[in-house]
């Protein structure tokens, strides 16, 4: 499979974990009012994740969050485009290669409660994985140490590999699944709404567990929320979905402080915020539905909520266009930690540091070992983005 790099889609760097560039993907559905069968989730999707970086997805219901999060766990086939894992196309791969790269990518998903079996119990649910990978750890001794260090891991007791999910809250549930995604060393997990079936108090702790481990071992997230103050307390940079596209990318700190996109400036001045002081003068209110992905706006898809659309909104897609073009200020992020391909995750170890760290896939193919961000540029398509954001009022000095 592969694509062109259209304008706009993060290029790849000696950091990039992934890269997705110009991803489709359509279903054949019932026939809707309009005559069409072909619902196109995705819609020329361009991401890009760094080694131990945090990229958060965010967007209305239907946006094709979960389609895209499919698709790279393989459990969906894109029409058209590419998608490379460490600089490799993981729709090539075959035999022992492909289930060597199912073991470095993992997902933590939305409901702590069906994702559980609930005739096993949780020691086995999170040493399952194992069955499949015979040769990560050979004996029952080695197995069952690795589990105990994996509950120690996740803030679980070793007592706790007996008991079945019933007997667990709904926090210790997902601790559970986030120790199960841990279990076969992976370099990316996909966090498909990891916090939402949880009250408040327990999201604290699963998102803070989820920090700490990434402190620890260097382990690269695709945040998947719906929740903008979760997205920007965990995420290094933000992507928006919009009906299949992704119209906004760029660091958290300029995607939540200077939005480019209207439909992001609407979405976060929807975000209910404590600090008076932090709230905006006017709530932009969007106006009309979401429209169907069946039959999706001409031009620009956002054209038919947007208060600033002009006509060339509806006969021209935007192009991508970055905060520099616009006139625009960005904000610079460090490059977080670097992890070795295949280190083992281990209490007490820096990043890459544990015992099967290397730099090369298991055939010997060299993957390199620069840390960074995979892209952080701020950009947009839209062809008449937000105005830069007046500097706040500074108190008048005496004196």
């Amino acid at each position: 499979m592969t694509a062109t790099l259209t304008h706009g889609a993060p290029a790849p760097t000696a950091g990039t974990a992934l890269q997705v560039e110009n991803v489709t993907k359509t279903f054949h559905v019932a026939r809707s009012a309009s005559g069409n069968d072909r619902l196109k989730a995705l819609d020329g999707v361009s991401l890009s994740i760094g080694r131990g970086e945090t990229v958060g997805l965010v967007g209305e219901s239907g946006c094709g969050k979960s389609t895209l999060a499919r698709t790279l766990m393989l459990l969906e086939t894109p029409d058209s485009g590419s998608i490379t894992f460490e600089g490799r196309d993981p729709f090539s791969l075959r035999g022992k290669e492909l289930m060597a790269w199912r073991r470095r990518v993992q997902m933590v998903f939305q409901d702590p409660f069906a994702s559980l079996n609930a005739r096993m119990t949780a020691g086995e649910i999170i040493s399952e994985p194992w069955a499949t990978h015979r040769s990560l750890y050979k004996t029952a001794r080695e197995r069952d140490a690795r589990l105990r260090e994996l509950l120690q891991l996740v803030g679980l007791r070793s007592s706790d590999a007996k008991k079945s999910p019933q007997e667990f809250s709904g926090g210790q549930r997902q601790r559970i699944g986030i120790a199960r995604a841990l279990a076969l060393n992976p370099d990316l997990i996909i966090l498909d709404e990891p916090v939402s079936a949880l009250d408040l108090s327990v999201q604290a702790q699963v998102l803070n567990l989820l920090n700490e481990l990434q402190q620890k071992l260097g382990v690269s997230y695709l945040f998947i929320s719906h929740d903008l103050s979760v997205v920007r307390h965990v995420t290094d940079r933000v992507a928006v979905m919009y009906l299949g596209r992704i119209i906004e990318t760029g660091t958290t700190e300029d995607v939540f402080e200077r939005p480019l996109h209207p439909y992001t400036a609407a979405l976060m001045s929807a975000s209910p915020k404590l600090d008076p002081a932090e709230r905006p003068a006017e709530r932009i209110v969007l106006r009309g539905e979401l429209p169907s992905p069946l039959d999706p706006p001409s031009g620009c898809r956002f054209r038919t909520r947007c208060w600033k659309a002009q006509d060339i909104c509806a006969t021209e897609r935007p192009a991508a266009r970055t905060a520099q073009e616009t006139g625009r200020t960005t904000a610079a992020l460090p490059a977080p930690a670097v992890r070795r391909p295949g280190a083992v995750w281990s209490l007490g170890t820096a990043p890459g540091a544990g015992p099967g760290s290397g730099s090369a896939w298991p055939d010997g193919t060299p993957v390199p070992e620069q840390a960074g961000m995979a892209d952080f540029t701020h950009l947009a398509e839209c062809h008449f983005p937000m105005e830069e954001p007046a500097a706040p009022e500074q108190p008048a000095t005496v004196g």
